[in-house]
C-alpha cells in the first residue's frame, strides 16, 4: 500500500509519461476512489507539479526541459527502437541532418552500419558516436555550445543549417500536443530546427511516447509537417484522425 506522498509521486510520473488522463482512469490505476483522487490532484495542482485541463490532469508546462542526463534514461528502450528504425529508413551514401536530443542521439548509434555517409548536425552526443564511424563524413555547426544538452543553438546553428541541402533531416521535438502541434522550449532550439527542415528533401521526427500530450513554451510546427514519424508507441487516438497512417511508424513492429 502507498503513502499519500509515494502515491501523489506515482500519479505525477503516471501523468508525465503518459500525457493527459482522466481522474477517474487514475483512480482505477492507483485503487482509490474518485474522491480521494480528486483530493490529490487538488493537491498536486496547488503545487504546480500538475494541471486541471479540459476535464483531464495534464502535465504542468514546463519553461525548461529536464537535464539530457535524465533525458537519456529516460524510455531507452524505446528510443533505441526508435534509432534503429530510423535508421533503417536511411540509404548509403546520403546527406543526412541530425538535429538535438537524446532520440537522435540513437538514430546517430543505429547508422555505424551505413556506407558513404555524409551527416551534418548540430549534436554533440550525435558526433561523439560518429566519430568511430569508419566511412562517415562529418560536419558540425559552430556557435555558442548549449553547455547543459551539448548542442549547438543560436544564430549560427541556424544559418549552419540554411547553408546545406540534404536528403534527409532527422529531428526530435519537446512535446507533441493532443491536437498535432509541436512545442519546445526555446526558440534558438526551434529556429534551428526550422531551417533544417526547410533544407532537407525528406523529413523524419523521431519522437518517443512520453513526449505524447506533453506541452512546453515554444509552439512551432505540426506532425503532418513531417513525411515520417517513427515512435515507440501507435499513435493516441485523437492524433490517429490527424495524421495518416502510413506516416505513423511503430518503432520495432516491421
Amino acid at each position: 500500500m502507498l503513502t499519500l506522498e509515494q502515491r501523489r509521486r506515482a500519479i505525477v510520473d503516471q501523468v508525465n509519461q503518459s500525457g493527459p488522463l482522466s481522474v477517474e482512469l487514475l483512480a482505477e490505476q492507483f485503487g482509490v476512489s474518485i474522491q480521494t483522487l480528486r483530493s490529490d490532484i487538488r493537491g498536486l495542482t496547488e503545487q504546480g507539479l500538475l494541471l486541471r485541463r479540459h476535464g483531464q490532469v495534464a502535465p504542468f508546462p514546463s519553461r525548461e526541459n529536464i537535464s539530457f542526463e535524465q533525458r537519456e534514461i529516460l524510455n531507452i528502450e524505446g528510443k533505441q527502437r526508435i534509432g534503429q528504425a530510423v535508421a533503417a529508413q536511411l540509404e548509403d551514401y546520403q546527406v543526412v541532418f541530425l538535429g538535438t536530443g537524446t532520440t537522435v542521439e540513437q538514430v546517430a548509434r543505429g547508422l555505424m552500419e551505413h556506407r558513404g555517409l555524409h551527416v551534418l548536425t548540430n549534436n554533440l552526443h550525435a558526433l561523439r558516436y560518429l566519430c568511430l564511424h569508419p566511412d562517415c563524413e562529418l560536419t558540425i555547426a559552430g556557435g555558442r555550445v548549449r553547455k547543459r544538452d551539448q548542442d549547438v543553438i543560436g544564430g549560427e546553428a541556424l544559418r549552419f543549417f540554411q547553408r546545406y541541402r540534404a536528403d534527409v533531416g532527422v529531428v526530435s521535438v519537446g512535446g507533441i500536443g493532443a491536437d498535432g502541434a509541436l512545442y519546445d522550449y526555446n526558440d534558438d532550439e526551434v529556429l534551428a530546427r526550422e531551417a533544417l527542415l526547410a533544407s532537407c528533401r525528406i523529413r523524419i521526427l523521431a519522437v518517443d511516447s512520453t513526449k505524447m500530450g506533453k506541452e512546453a513554451t515554444c509552439q512551432v510546427g505540426h506532425i503532418t509537417d513531417f513525411d515520417l514519424v517513427i515512435c515507440d508507441q501507435p499513435a493516441p487516438g485523437v492524433l490517429q484522425q490527424v495524421i495518416a497512417a502510413d506516416r505513423w511508424r511503430v518503432a520495432g513492429t516491421d
